[in-house]
């Protein structure tokens, strides 16, 4: 684990990447050094060849309280990762492309720029603690990291309108119920979930949940027919690469097992 002087700790638990926002004591702010770090540490993991998913979250008390504005305040545009570059490297939100999964483990507030971290994640596990708001608005500036295409398509274009233009905050259940989070879990349990989840992308077929991922990256930028079009081309294209069909029958009982203890 890093240093605890660090604005970002990381470790490894069974082959999932945990990057965890560290400045608890303005709940997790992020200043130009944490804007920096943040995607570093996930692509660091992400080139690992031992690593097959990452959780993102923060120290407690917040997720993330957003841009850090005694640091706008003083001049600093709050604008990306490291500058203009970096803002123009950058592809659906606010981290460079990562080809493994990224879940947002949300354990408090997540608030404006930490808003658009969370949806920048893959998807999202939250603590009943968790509080979501979008107050660009209210700050004064407008959001530059995907937040109006990433959250309409969460929750719908028309609640996300009312989010940005109220600035009010968002609840666990209701972003549960709007489909803002995948799951609403006890404040302990919430690493441990998301952990467990990333345990089983581990256990997919090697290169199966990259090539999901980028999938599903591709044809949400397509109209439907040219998305379907595209789904089919990359699952031919997996079929000649990346199928193991040895593997399949050596596992295919685990599988099923797998499946019948869910149903």
């Amino acid at each position: 684990m890093s240093d605890d002087a660090s604005v970002v700790l990381t470790d490894v638990v069974d082959g999932v990447g945990v990057v965890t926002m560290h400045r608890p004591e303005v709940r997790n702010a992020l200043n130009a050094a944490m804007r920096v770090a943040v995607p570093a540490a996930l692509m660091a993991f992400d080139d690992r060849d031992d690593i097959v998913a990452l959780v993102l979250t923060g120290s407690d008390p917040a997720f993330s309280a957003g841009i850090d504005l005694k640091e706008l305040s003083f001049g600093d545009g709050g604008g990306g990762q490291g500058g203009g570059s970096a803002r123009r490297d950058m592809v659906q939100g606010p981290f460079p492309r990562l080809t493994k999964p990224l879940i947002g483990a949300i354990n408090g507030v997540a608030v404006t720029g930490g808003f658009e971290y969370a949806l920048g994640c893959d998807f999202l596990i939250a603590s009943e603690r968790a509080r979501f708001a979008d107050t660009h608005g209210r700050v004064g500036v407008m959001p530059g990291w995907g937040l109006t295409v990433n959250l309409a398509e969460a929750v719908g274009v028309r609640r996300a309108r009312q989010l940005s233009f109220t600035g009010d905050y968002l609840d666990s259940d209701t972003a549960l119920a709007w489909g803002l989070v995948n799951e609403v879990v006890a404040h302990d349990q919430l690493l441990a979930r998301a952990l467990d989840l990333g345990r089983s992308i581990s256990e997919l077929v090697p290169g199966a949940a990259q090539n999901l991922k980028e999938t599903y990256r591709q044809v949400l930028d397509l109209p439907t027919g040219e998305a379907w079009a595209l789904e089919v081309e990359r699952s031919d294209r997996w079929l000649e690469t990346g199928y193991d069909r040895e593997r399949l029958a050596a596992s295919r009982e685990a599988i099923q097992r797998r499946g019948s203890g869910q149903i």
